[in-house]
């Protein structure tokens, strides 16, 4: 899609396809509210969606973006917090079952965070929750390409999402009663590979093998 109108026509195709083959679907979510199992926090890139990443239909999940797909640490002063809120709705209100982390290759977000690309004056400071990743990289591999660099610093960004998640009081309760599991995904557009951080090893193991055709 290139401009508005685009935007307009592709709601077309929406409404044709949700309102006339599946309108009972969105009478149902307008009767019932919603009520997704699954949270996820993505980044706002635009290559990565998660509902179309995950071939998801509408209310199957709730969805927070932000630069990076961070979760700030848990904090009662500083300002605004919007994702902070995102996580408090989905867990005390809609009691999610899962919250799932996504983060991707080729991340803007942290390729300002490595100094690859400009940050800013809102960037640079939303960057710092991640200030952790990006010396561990850096000091385990000084000599590895920007690329390497950068794949190896958004991974260690999911962990430290999920170790930011536990500081949430609210979070760390239903984990421990059993109402709630944390996730880390890594999204390899690149390949078309999903991995999954398995904490027992610290490791990404692959869920979804790059597709064939992408890897030739």
């Amino acid at each position: 899609m290139k401009n508005i109108e685009d935007l307009i026509e592709g709601f077309r195709r929406f409404q044709a396809a949700h309102f006339g083959e599946q309108r009972a679907l969105f009478e149902r979510l307008t009767r019932e509210g919603q009520s997704p199992r699954i949270m996820v926090i993505a980044c706002c890139d635009a290559r990565v969606d998660p509902a179309i990443v995950t071939d998801c239909d509408p209310g199957d999940l709730f969805v927070v973006r932000n630069v990076a797909n961070l979760v700030p640490p848990c904090e009662a002063g500083g300002g605004y917090h919007g994702t902070s809120a995102a996580l408090e709705f989905a867990v005390r209100i809609l009691k999610v079952e899962h919250v799932i982390v996504m983060g991707h290759v080729r991340c803007g977000g942290i390729r300002a965070l490595l100094g690859d690309i400009g940050g800013g004056e809102f960037i640079s400071p939303w960057m710092s929750i991640a200030e952790e990743a990006r010396r561990e990289v850096q000091a385990a591999l000084p000599q590895a390409s920007v690329e390497a660099q950068a794949a190896a610093c958004e991974q260690a960004a999911i962990r430290i999402s999920l170790r930011n998640l536990a500081t949430f009081p609210f979070v760390r309760e239903a984990v421990a009663r059993g109402r709630l599991s944390l996730h880390g995904w890594y999204f390899d557009l690149a390949r078309g590979e999903l991995l999954r951080y398995a904490p027992a090893r610290s490791v990404f193991e692959v869920v979804v093998a790059g597709h064939r055709e992408m890897r030739n």
